[in-house]
């Protein structure tokens, strides 16, 4: 957001900034705590939580900071912030307790977590960031819910290809064009990944075999997809999305094809995807226009005749942008993308294998679940499972490889805060979950 490097230059220029406590030092957390301690006028990371502390040691100093405090208590790293010195700690919860931090930035992965950070946050009134899809697309819309009731903005982030769709989105909107498809583009599809099979590309580039598995097999994507719909109130043309493919490096003029005006303009409006379009992994939207005016104007800027227009950005930035996200909610009060209310969009959990009665479910991207996007009404219809939460389910009874699970094929784990909050959001938005 072009506004935002001047409103942070400003804060720079008057010897202020925005305090930040990032959660989670692994991959994307090292990256970010790099582009504000290097980068970022106006903005401090003055504290990092990871499990094991040395990583958020290590984050620091990969940022060329090297002088570290370990701090146990919320006093600790209040005092540390008077004193100017950075707070290292495996306890996420006493950052999201202390003063003088302004936002929490979660990027742990893990939805339990993620969820606890999320609510104590919150109750604090500290904005929240989310680089955690899958946090998001299970009790995103219930999270708003606190959120605005403390008075607090939470949001997923710029650079993140949800956050760049919603960028685009509002920006096509704000035109005068109605977007009626918010698109993601993939290089690989595959739902039968897993960590094993993506542990040569996991270690290329120094990150979690099992988050890349995620990506690979179509999990991470549906969430992607589902917090855009939950943000726009869109839905999806089936489950699973339509997500279909072509040769690689074919032109997104021509892929988009592949999606017709009768399908997209008379509803809500579609998330969906496709596999081996350029440029990729950007994002693009469709729009539409009934203007005769617009439509002569949008032909004569080499946009097309029509009906559907396109509207794409080549690239996503992941930690390069969180930055802007932080400055837009201290400052604006701004989200990059938060649920418009109730959920629109679920991701479901779905055999990856033939599961057996007694297996224990293992985590997103892992060996034995996917994640598929379905509409929220239809998974209320069906009690389906959304993968969110299946993670350390038992299964009841034999799923077959493929199929959809429900809540009736499993026992929930006992006292997680997740399914309080999945509790609290079928409530909110009367919808019957179980």
């Amino acid at each position: 957001m072009i506004i935002v490097d001047n409103a942070l230059a400003k804060l720079a220029a008057e010897n202020k900034q925005i305090n930040v406590a990032l959660i989670g030092a692994g991959f994307m957390g090292k990256a970010i705590a790099i582009q504000i301690c290097k980068y970022t006028k106006g903005m401090k990371l003055v504290a990092i939580s990871n499990r094991t502390i040395e990583k958020a040691r290590r984050a620091y100093e990969e940022a060329g900071i090297f002088e570290t405090s370990e701090v146990s208590t919320i006093s600790q790293v209040e005092e540390n912030i008077r004193q100017q010195t950075v707070s290292i700690t495996t306890d996420p919860l006493i950052l999201c307790e202390a003063e003088g931090i302004d936002v929490i930035v979660e990027v742990t992965g893990s939805i339990e977590r993620g969820a606890q950070v999320s609510m104590r946050a919150i109750q604090n009134r500290k904005h929240v960031v989310l680089m955690n899809a899958e946090l998001d697309g299970t009790i995103g819309p219930i999270l708003k819910v606190h959120a605005d009731k403390a008075g607090v903005v939470i949001t997923n982030a710029d650079g993140d290809q949800p956050g760049v769709t919603m960028n685009l989105y509002r920006f096509v909107k704000s035109m005068g064009v109605k977007p009626v498809l918010c698109g993601n583009i993939k290089g690989l599809h595959d739902p039968y990944r897993n960590p094993t099979t993506q542990e040569g590309f996991a270690k290329k580039w120094g990150q979690n075999p099992a988050m890349v598995a995620s990506f690979a097999d179509g999990s991470k994507i549906s969430f992607e997809q589902a917090i855009t719909a939950n943000g726009t109130g869109m839905q999806v043309l089936k489950r699973g999305m339509k997500g279909p493919s072509v040769p690689v490096g074919t032109p997104l003029k021509e892929a988009v094809k592949l999606f017709t005006a009768e399908e997209l303009i008379n509803g809500p409006g579609v998330v969906d995807y496709l596999v081996g379009a350029e440029p990729g992994p950007g994002v693009f939207v469709l729009g539409t226009s009934d203007d005769p005016f617009q439509q002569h104007y949008l032909n004569l800027y080499k946009l097309g005749e029509g009906p559907l227009y396109l509207f794409y950005t080549p690239y996503h930035l992941c930690h390069l942008e969180v930055p802007n996200t932080i400055a837009r909610a201290v400052l604006f009060n701004d989200a990059a993308l938060t649920p418009l209310g109730k959920p629109y969009v679920e991701v479901v959990a779905t055999a990856k294998k033939d599961l057996k009665a007694g297996d224990v479910i293992d985590g997103i991207g892992h060996y034995m679940t996917y994640g598929l996007c379905e509409n929220a009404d239809v998974c209320q219809a069906e009690n389906l499972l959304p993968l969110g939460v299946a993670e350390n389910c038992i299964v009841k009874q034999n799923v077959p490889k493929d199929q959809v699970l429900t809540y009736n094929d499993v026992i929930l784990p006992e006292g997680r805060l997740l399914d309080q909050l999945r509790a609290q959001q079928a409530e909110y938005f009367k919808v019957q979950l179980v």
